[in-house]
């Protein structure tokens, strides 16, 4: 049920009063328009039924400040307890010291909201950066593609087949099936014999040990699929165990994760990462620093990514970019509704230097957006996706660029707060806050 009680302010000091009015998230939560996401998300809970939920400013402010702090559901709930910034920003009035929720509601309300709630708070992290007027801000763009890892183990088909023989085993013991054989000292010697492997004289040893632990788990999964007879419970499960153990070397549409059945192997070609296992993203940067698309994909060729990259900025924005410019990935489109599409090339023989040296000073600036993608994974959660499936992709992705928008906006307002007192009183006050 819709909680409808509006927030009382405190008869004794409030943290209005307490807190430091120049202070960054103090700014950013009087320049976010927080009604738009309580009209978006109330009709999707119930108006006079159920329990009381938690508001709607409170869980999507604690979304906002995971990604922008780095830090999971767990963390963010403990430091609200602790921050009172952080409860100001979400809507308080009055200093709580205990937890706001529960870390598993904020897993409850990203289901609820999904895609089209996450993608209304990034349009709306540009929208707090999008103040000036200028032509700049969507005339020209910069376009590139990257992986984000999900959060699996490096695949091997000996780890597969040994998780595979570990889910079966748990299945039977919970629903107290028989079963011929549980292998368990048989296991003990394979897993010693793949011990090593890397060794010359335990390769042979270790190629057998491989192969038996797969007729292992053939017969463990085949036994099971018997034993269950009309339970259909474990169907999905099963199909995936059958499509592991018929996979080879060269099979298409591998399975590389057996929670994540959708993961992809994806090659970028770097030198200290030949493989990355997760999906593809592509981001579109402007010429001002404001992320204005970030769109997931799973691992299609660069250049039939930017016709939904580019719809998707003109679905947050309202606006087309009139150039984009990408690296030599994104060859093969010269145009696309109305977007001009610009890849590095040889200078043309009848460009002048004028011209060239505008071409050359645009594709150094396109250069900029993979310092941003690199800002991406390492501070605010791109890196390693922890949530689950195909809308888990999106929605990391998505919060991980409202969340450099929203701390790009906040070093705006910083920087205007130190140039007014600079103004003001010549220097003299020492400002510093840590980003």
């Amino acid at each position: 049920m819709i909680n409808t009680t509006p927030p009382s302010p405190s008869l004794f000091s409030s943290l209005d009063d307490l807190l430091n009015q120049q202070h960054p998230l103090y700014k950013l939560s009087h320049k976010i328009n927080w009604r738009v996401f309580e009209e978006a998300f109330t009709p999707l809970y119930c108006s006079d039924n159920g329990r009381p939920c938690k508001p709607i400013r409170l869980m999507c402010g604690l979304l906002i400040l995971k990604h922008l702090r780095n830090i999971s559901d767990e963390s963010v709930v403990e430091q609200w307890s602790e921050n009172a910034y952080f409860q100001y920003f979400c809507g308080m009035h009055e200093f709580t010291p205990s937890f706001p929720c529960n870390a598993s509601e904020q897993v409850h309300f990203r289901k609820r909201i999904g895609e089209k709630g996450i993608e209304l708070i990034l349009a709306e992290s540009i929208r707090v950066n999008d103040d000036r007027s200028d032509e700049d801000h969507h005339d020209t763009a910069f376009i590139d593609s990257t992986v984000q890892e999900k959060n699996v183990t490096y695949p091997t088909d000996a780890k597969l087949h040994k998780k595979i023989i570990g889910k079966v085993l748990k299945i039977v013991k919970e629903l107290h099936l028989p079963l011929r054989q549980s292998y368990t000292f048989v296991l003990k010697r394979i897993y010693r014999d793949q011990r090593f492997r890397n060794h010359p004289k335990n390769r042979k040893k270790s190629i057998k040990a491989d192969k038996h632990l797969r007729t292992i788990a053939g017969r463990l999964v085949r036994e099971l699929e018997r034993n269950l007879g009309e339970n259909r419970q474990y169907d999905e499960l099963l199909a995936i165990f059958k499509k592991i153990l018929l996979q080879r070397r060269n099979s298409a549409h591998k399975i590389y994760s057996i929670h994540e059945p959708d993961v992809q192997c994806i090659s970028k070609g770097k030198e200290h990462k030949k493989y990355e296992f997760g999906n593809k993203v592509s981001i579109i940067r402007s010429a001002t620093g404001v992320i204005l698309g970030a769109s997931s994909f799973r691992n299609e060729y660069d250049g039939h990514t930017i016709r939904k990259s580019l719809e998707q900025v003109r679905r947050l924005t309202g606006k087309s970019v009139k150039r984009l410019a990408g690296d030599r990935g994104y060859r093969g489109k010269k145009e696309i509704d109305g977007t001009q599409i610009l890849i590095p090339d040889a200078p043309k023989a009848k460009d002048t230097y004028y011209q060239r040296k505008k071409k050359h000073k645009l594709f150094c600036k396109r250069a900029g957006i993979e310092p941003t993608i690199g800002h991406l994974k390492t501070d605010y959660r791109l890196g390693r996706n922890f949530y689950k499936g195909l809308v888990g992709d999106a929605i990391n992705l998505m919060l991980a660029a409202a969340a450099y928008n929203f701390k790009r906006a906040m070093r705006v307002l910083w920087l205007l707060v130190k140039k007014i007192s600079e103004t003001l009183f010549g220097g003299n006050i020492s400002l510093k806050y840590t980003f």
